[in-house]
């Protein structure tokens, strides 16, 4: 659910980008441009289906004033990516969130790393047009199975023809898996890295990152699925703040489907505690994390968390609410 400003889009163009990739570019049904992308962000589509989904923009230099998503058909996936790819054409009227940004780009940095697996590199094309406005160094390694796979490639090589990039792509059907920790070993110590892709990857960078001894605060990643453990949901009680109302959170179930289930509307759109849609001010009470956003640091002094997947350690959970 959207309850954030929402806005109704028309999709104006959809593109062939790769094997199973298209590019979808939206624009304001009132004709109104969109502001520049703040590199990184995402934003919650609803379609026509009822699902909702949250995408990384991927606008490069020529998309200013529209926004554009990219999208990999996921067969396994929960129906999101095969109804944007079987249903929706040129025309079509979908309703998308203002954007929010859990993966955003260090621009003062001296150097920047980007490692990308698959369609992870649609929250880097931002990133990329950015560094060369701002004459940033930044290097990009592009891990897919194969050229057929790679989205966006052409744009990218312009990017790093036109600015301070370099463009390194490992295909691992013929290369092999990509040894992370060997490229961040040459790294130099002020450097930002960026990391994207899928759940094998990502634990690949984070071993790696751990092993190689890069400071947290340069140490940047998203996830497209959850890879954190389900808590023991239930068994505790929510009281919400602002009424004083009291939620008990039942034996398998989340914080948000008891919340659903007394007809309480709070925002939310992945489910998965990786968007960030739901997050939550926590007033009093132990949150169990288990959403791949917070960090450690931010879990303690933040005081928030992802209401769609997260449980309690509590008997009871005060939320600003």
């Amino acid at each position: 659910m959207l309850d954030r400003s929402t806005i109704p889009v028309r999709v104006m163009a959809i593109r062939y980008e790769a094997t199973d990739i298209r590019s979808y570019v939206l624009r304001r049904t009132d004709g109104v441009a969109f502001p520049g992308v703040d590199p990184g962000a995402h934003i919650d589509l609803r379609l026509p289906n009822g699902i909702e989904r949250s995408f990384s923009l991927s606008n490069g230099v020529s998309d200013q004033g529209d926004y554009r998503i990219t999208i990999a058909r996921d067969e396994s996936g929960r129906g999101g990516s095969r109804f944007m790819h079987d249903q929706v054409r040129a025309g079509d009227v979908l309703t998308m969130s203002t954007p929010r940004n859990n993966f955003a780009l260090a621009r003062d940095a001296v150097r920047s790393l980007f490692i990308a697996g698959g369609i992870g590199i649609t929250p880097f094309l931002p990133m990329l047009t950015s560094l060369n406005r701002l004459g940033r160094s930044w290097q990009l390694i592009y891990c897919t199975g194969n050229a057929e796979r790679a989205a966006l490639l052409g744009e990218i090589e312009r990017l790093a023809g036109a600015g301070h990039g370099e463009l390194t792509c490992h295909f691992s059907q013929t290369a092999g898996r990509l040894d992370i920790g060997e490229a961040l070993a040459r790294l130099p110590p002020d450097a930002h890295v960026y990391c994207c892709g899928p759940n094998g990857m990502l634990r690949d960078f984070r071993a790696a990152a751990e092993q190689t001894g890069i400071a947290s605060d340069r140490l940047h990643f998203e996830y497209f699925r959850s890879d954190a453990e389900n808590p023991a949901h239930g068994g505790f009680t929510v009281v919400l703040q602002r009424s004083g109302r009291q939620i008990a959170v039942k034996a398998g179930q989340t914080i948000l489907e008891a919340l659903q289930e007394a007809n309480i509307e709070v925002p939310y759109s992945c489910m998965e505690g990786i968007c960030g849609s739901c997050e939550t001010k926590v007033i009093s009470g132990t949150p169990d994390h288990h959403d791949m956003i917070l960090t450690e640091r931010e879990r303690q002094i933040k005081g928030t968390m992802m209401i769609c997947c997260s449980g309690a350690k509590s008997e009871e959970l005060v939320l600003d609410l």
